[in-house]
């Protein structure tokens, strides 16, 4: 698949529930109302959906949420897309998750063909922690890393950096992660969605954070890519990759290889724009075929803009998307 642009997409992140078992200050309100199940694709749906991506091109599979692992079953999706990994299909199936589910599936992740996996952890203090998920347990989360880490799946950390909240830690993180042996990325907060919060307060530019770390690592160039937005260091003194995830200072939308799919079968295809495509319509059209379903997939891809519109507005409190992360896909 082409886009208008010339850019291959090649890149599926899924949103396979809306829910989640944590309430992340930058990403949910603490009361939130979540989707009717009527209105969230089946898991054979979502594989259906998944398959004609894969036959149009796609050779890599995000999943995320929410958090994805509270997905009753999920492991079925997991399994089944697992089967699909191989020279004409996928080349690799992650995952996105808190952590909190790790200890009960890690196991079967890496049995279904997972090799990687992101987890959100954006404090190593249990006190700020808990007030930045609202109820969360660090220690859930951590035995989750590590559950994750024994079953054989390579970890990245991925922590959202925000002002006044955990710009102290980012050097301890580094150190951390050195010692246990995961990459860390830095993620800039992004304007989507209501929450208790102010953006404008929130938001820390990731160029001001890289500046300080090189007063004390040194951080070493690299081609190194994932297939996501992330731009790659090596930190010299811990051997560990070091990511900065910056779509407000300097987005990554010239090279968007990316498309996302939430649980409701809505195509976004840009994160930072409110088109969509509506393809649960078009799945549960008992009248629609497989070449249907492909040239629905194709038409949206057509309209894939060149990039996305965040702003942190300073006169206005508002997103600048009124979805929340955890709808689009995280």
């Amino acid at each position: 698949m082409i886009d208008p642009f010339g850019r291959r997409i090649s890149y599926l992140r899924v949103s396979v529930t809306d829910r989640c078992d944590l309430r992340c200050v930058y990403c949910m309100a603490e009361h939130m109302t979540f989707l009717p199940k009527a209105e969230v694709l089946t898991l054979e749906e979502l594989d259906r959906l998944c398959g004609a991506f894969i036959g149009l091109g796609v050779r890599r599979i995000r999943l995320t949420g929410g958090e994805p692992l509270v997905r009753k079953d999920v492991m079925r999706l997991v399994r089944s897309l697992g089967e699909r990994i191989g020279p004409d299909g996928l080349q690799e199936l992650t995952l996105t998750t808190n952590g909190t589910q790790l200890t009960k599936h890690a196991p079967d992740l890496a049995a279904a063909g997972v090799r990687r996996i992101n987890v959100s952890l954006d404090s190593l203090d249990p006190g700020r922690f808990r007030a930045l998920t609202r109820w969360g347990d660090i220690d859930k989360t951590l035995d989750g890393i590590f559950a994750a880490k024994a079953a054989g799946l390579q970890v990245k950390i991925n922590a959202v950096a925000m002002k006044g909240v955990n710009e102290d830690e980012f050097d301890r993180m580094v150190v951390w992660c050195g010692e246990h042996g995961f990459d860390l990325t830095l993620i800039e907060t992004m304007p989507m969605g209501e929450v208790d919060a102010s953006r404008v307060d929130q938001y820390l530019p990731l160029s001001v954070v890289r500046d300080r770390l090189r007063a004390h690592w040194t951080l070493q160039e690299t081609d190194y890519a994932t297939g996501g937005p992330a731009r790659y260091w090596v930190v010299k003194e811990t051997g560990r990759r070091l990511g900065f995830i910056t779509p407000m200072t300097h987005n990554f939308c010239e090279s968007c290889n990316r498309v996302r799919l939430t649980c409701t079968g809505t195509l976004f295809m840009c994160l930072g724009q409110e088109d969509a495509a509506d393809l649960r319509s078009v799945l549960r059209d008992p009248s629609v075929d497989e070449d249907g379903l492909r040239q629905a997939i194709e038409d949206a891809i057509a309209r894939k803009p060149k990039g996305h519109d965040f702003i942190i507005d300073r006169r206005h409190e508002r997103p600048a998307v009124g979805r929340h992360m955890s709808m689009t896909g995280g």
